[in-house]
């Protein structure tokens, strides 16, 4: 099992815990794959969704990794919630906590507000994306999918490109990959950076790693986190940070294009580059990414309650 109760940031992640899950999560992609994708290891545990923003994939990927190890789930909307009555936060966590479920999944805009609910309560909660903070679970199935191409972590070169400042994805990514050994480099104009930078390598330009990288990592523009314009316009972004078709085929032997999703088609990645076909498009690990996050979830849930 893992040292923790709860998963609410990379950083207090052990190289022990990060390793049980990637390990776990074999085991349950086998099942995933099976015609019958259900097993009873977590019969009689009740899980809750406790989602304050928007969400596909992680929403989706915790109730199938729920739901396949026969977990009862539960998705909370906070649009039809007593939230819409003035009841506070605090009130509503009282109301789920006294229902007597096992575990929260909760995302929310705030930074601090899973640190929060775990405080608040006494059993498990997962981190699914909190403000510009972390999202923990997105990077643990982004080194398991590295993992599941590459064979190993030491020595791998990582561009993480774009909007760094308002990323929660690329905060738990950085501190994950160079955990276990990865070299990696922000591709990023000032603006997009942290007003301390200095600790970390920084590259202007996409083209100045694209033929070097192992992986290209694109982030999302968190349009939605932005108070203000951060960037002139979406030419001079494709200029220096989009990835496209020339880009592309730049990219070394065996070199993968990674994201969290979902894609701003013509910003972070052309349309080009999004429906290629052949032998470029196997470089592409989107969609890998979302089917192995199901089995590193399943992988969490069951080390947590199993």
């Amino acid at each position: 099992m893992l040292n923790k109760k709860s998963i609410l940031d990379a950083d207090s992640l052990s190289l022990e815990d990060i390793k049980l899950i990637l390990s776990n999560a074999d085991s349950f992609l086998e099942i995933s794959r099976r015609d019958v994708k259900k097993v009873p290891t977590l019969r009689g545990k009740t899980v809750i969704n406790l989602f304050f923003e928007p969400s596909t994939r992680t929403k989706t990927s915790f109730e199938i990794a729920a739901k396949r190890l026969s977990a009862d789930i539960i998705n909370f909307s906070p649009s039809t919630s007593s939230l819409k009555k003035g009841e506070s936060i605090i009130d509503t966590l009282k109301t789920i906590f006294s229902m007597k479920v096992d575990l929260i999944v909760i995302r929310h805009s705030d930074s601090g507000t899973v640190k929060m609910v775990d405080r608040f309560v006494d059993i498990p909660v997962i981190n699914a994306g909190d403000g510009k903070y972390q999202h923990p679970t997105q990077a643990l199935l982004d080194l398991y999918t590295i993992k599941k191409r590459f064979g190993k972590f030491e020595g791998l070169k990582v561009a993480i490109v774009g909007d760094f400042l308002d990323s929660r994805v690329a905060r738990s990514d950085m501190n994950l990959f160079e955990k276990m050994g990865m070299d990696v480099t922000i591709v990023s104009p000032t603006m997009f950076l942290p007003e301390d930078f200095s600790a970390m390598k920084v590259k202007h330009c996409i083209g100045d790693v694209i033929e070097d990288a192992d992986i290209v990592y694109m982030l999302r523009m968190q349009f939605e986190r932005q108070d203000r314009k951060f960037y002139p316009s979406v030419m001079e972004y494709n200029r220096f940070l989009t990835l496209n078709m020339d880009r592309l085929g730049k990219m070394k032997p065996g070199s993968i294009v990674m994201h969290p999703g979902p894609v701003n088609r013509g910003i972070e990645i052309t349309d080009e580059v999004m429906d290629t076909s052949g032998e470029l498009a196997e470089k592409i690990v989107i969609e890998e990414q979302v089917t192995f996050g199901v089995a590193v979830r399943m992988a969490i849930l069951y080390l947590i309650l199993g």
